[in-house]
C-alpha cells in the first residue's frame, strides 16, 4: 500500500464516458481515489450515492472525487446511468493503478476482489491519507471532515512559514 509522504502514481484512465482523466488534471486540488470491488454491487452502490449526494459539499471544499475499479468503461456507464451518479469512475481494466497504489484483494465466496481502499492526494499530488478495507456507510463524511482537517493544518503551516 501507499504510504502518506509518497508521490501518488501518475495515471490516465477513461472515466465512464470514454474521456481520458489524468492526474494532472488535479494538480494544485484536493483529491479522493477510492478504489471499490465491482460495479452494481450493494456495498458499491452505497458508496456511489454517498459522494454523489455530498459531491456539493465535497466541491464546495476544493476537494475533487473519482472512484476506480477494474471493471470496464460500458459498465461504468451503465452503473452511474442506473443510479444517477454525477462522479467520474474510473476503468482500470489492467488493474494498473489498482496495483501501482497495492490495494488489497479479499475473497469473497470464492472470487478475488479488490479491497474497498480510499486515497487522499493533496495539491502537490502527495498522499496524505489511506483508508484500507473501508466500510462504504458514511464513508463520505469522515473524508471530507479529515481533508477539512488538513486543509485547516495546511493553511496554518504556510501561514506561519513567513514569520
Amino acid at each position: 500500500m501507499l504510504d502518506t509522504g509518497k508521490q501518488f502514481p501518475d495515471f490516465s484512465l477513461p472515466n465512464q464516458d470514454g474521456k481520458a482523466v489524468k492526474l494532472g488534471d488535479f494538480a494544485g486540488k484536493w483529491l479522493v481515489v477510492y478504489f471499490y470491488p465491482k460495479d452494481d454491487t450493494p456495498g458499491c452502490t452505497i458508496q456511489g450515492k454517498s459522494f454523489t449526494a455530498s459531491k456539493e459539499d465535497f466541491k464546495a471544499a476544493g476537494i475533487s472525487v473519482v472512484g476506480v475499479s477494474q471493471d470496464d468503461v460500458a459498465s461504468h456507464k451503465d452503473f452511474c446511468n442506473k443510479f444517477g451518479f454525477t462522479i467520474d469512475l474510473l476503468a482500470d481494466t489492467n488493474a494498473e493503478l489498482l496495483k501501482a497504489c497495492g490495494v488489497g484483494q479479499s475473497e469473497y465466496k470464492g472470487t478475488m476482489y479488490w479491497d474497498r481502499t480510499s486515497i487522499v492526494v493533496g495539491p502537490d499530488s502527495v498522499v496524505r491519507k489511506v483508508y484500507e478495507k473501508v466500510s462504504p456507510q458514511g464513508h463520505e463524511q469522515t473524508l471530507l471532515t479529515d481533508i477539512q482537517q488538513m486543509q485547516k493544518a495546511d493553511t496554518g503551516t504556510s501561514a506561519h512559514a513567513g514569520s
